[in-house]
């Protein structure tokens, strides 16, 4: 590899500085650095950050090649900066078997635009019956620590409590998708004053806040971690908040589109405001926002949800839930959090790199940009504002719910071990 000089980037939002790149490393990091020989990157009034790390992403593959795969989800990460991403479980077939995990790892490894790290099912076929082969999951090639039935709540508190059990024994966390069925029978959006003026079956709060409070409980029974997927209730802010109070071992994730979207948009019919949990109140968002600059909230989240155009072009009832979110997430979150004067870029690379990485163990990711540290790097430029257009994504669906909205910063480059996956926004 030829060496890269990034020259005068502000790294983490600070004072500009070059930053040398020599093979897969950093090898330096200051001013007016010599660039014998290297390429150099005119990086002057861009941000500099850790590349960016997703806790969860559906990459579709093996199974719904239609909506997703492998490669076009990690084309479409690293055109949003992300350097890693964790490959939730819900595909065909499920991810429960070390040979399913293995296969998506390896897969990650072929295309190399970024990371793919699998998560495993806790239990066989998203069933809630029975637990998968955890153990085996984590021992094979893909090394698996993070587990979740993501889109299906693990509702039963005997599995929930044994998979915390088993987990622990590795340093494994189990990632909850917190949504007691029983209360969302039916559902459609969030339950409130919205869902009532549009007679749509509501889906209330105390559905995820529930499932939260029995699971931070059971997590410091049992003495392990837990991680709550896509919280999105000031309900739900306030059990964390609690249980992060009396020192349980919980973190928890918020997805850009829960920090910038309502259920007012819900008045559309329009199926792309369709999600899983659902967009919640006005009320809920500024908790939301809240949370995630105060660290109650611990990382950002895309829960990238692709699906072909005809499984959002229809009814809303008949409509699949989910959104795309990869390619606009540091956008929507500069939007939300740092123009708002929520968070500065170096609390950006905490919520949206390093502590993703810690979360998941995603060893050489989340790293400071200093020297001797691997080369996962994202350039922004801060200063764009652009409408959003789907039809340039990189992602194969483009069920976005900001096509047309105007969003600020675009990722210039992305660096995975020194190596541009993407260059002036263009994958190489």
């Amino acid at each position: 590899m030829s060496k890269i000089l990034i020259r005068g980037a502000e790294v983490l939002g600070g004072a500009p500085q070059d930053v040398l790149i020599d093979g897969e490393t950093i090898a330096a990091v200051g001013t007016g650095l010599d660039a014998g020989g290297a390429e150099v990157v005119d990086a002057a009034g861009k941000v500099l950050l850790p590349g960016l790390v997703d806790l969860h992403t559906h990459l579709r593959e093996p199974g719904r090649e239609d909506s997703e795969t492998v490669l076009t989800g990690t084309r479409a990460a690293a055109c949003g900066g992300y350097t890693a991403v964790f490959a939730m479980a819900n595909t065909f077939p499920v991810a429960d078997t070390a040979g399913v995990v293995e296969q998506v790892y390896r897969l990650g490894q072929e295309h190399g635009y970024c990371d793919v790290q699998p998560i495993g099912a806790v239990t066989v076929g998203l069933a809630g019956r029975q637990l998968a082969e955890l153990g085996a999951m984590h021992e094979s090639a893909a090394g698996v620590t993070v587990f979740s039935d993501d889109g299906k709540c693990v509702d039963d508190a005997v599995i929930m409590r044994r998979a915390l059990e088993y987990v622990k024994a590795f340093g494994g966390v189990v990632a909850q998708h917190a949504q007691e069925p029983r209360l969302t029978e039916g559902a459609q959006m969030n339950e409130g004053v919205v869902s009532a003026e549009l007679g749509l079956g509501g889906w209330p709060a105390v559905a995820e806040e529930s499932i939260i409070a029995r699971d931070v409980l059971l997590a410091d029974h049992v003495g392990s971690r837990v991680h709550i997927c896509h919280l999105s209730t000031a309900g739900s802010v306030e059990i964390v908040r609690w249980a992060k109070s009396r020192g349980i071992a919980v973190t928890a994730e918020v997805t850009p589109h829960h920090l910038l979207l309502t259920d007012e948009l819900v008045r559309s019919y329009n199926p792309v405001y369709k999600v899983n949990p659902p967009l919640r109140t006005e009320r809920d968002v500024r908790a939301l926002r809240e949370a995630l600059a105060d660290g109650t909230i611990d990382i950002v989240a895309t829960d990238h949800a692709p699906h072909p155009h005809e499984d959002k072009d229809c009814e809303w009832a008949a409509a699949a839930m989910g959104m795309v979110g990869l390619e606009t997430a540091l956008s929507v979150v500069q939007e939300t959090m740092v123009d708002t004067g929520l968070l500065d870029w170096a609390g950006v690379a905490d919520r949206m790199s390093s502590a993703p990485a810690r979360i998941g163990r995603a060893t050489g990711h989340g790293r400071p940009v200093s020297a001797g540290e691997p080369a996962n790097l994202t350039l922004v430029d801060t200063a764009y504002r652009g409408r959003v257009d789907p039809a340039g994504f990189a992602s194969r669906s483009r069920n976005t719910p900001y096509e047309g909205r105007e969003l600020p910063g675009r990722v210039t480059h992305t660096w995975l071990r020194g190596k541009a996956t993407l260059v002036d926004g263009k994958l190489t």
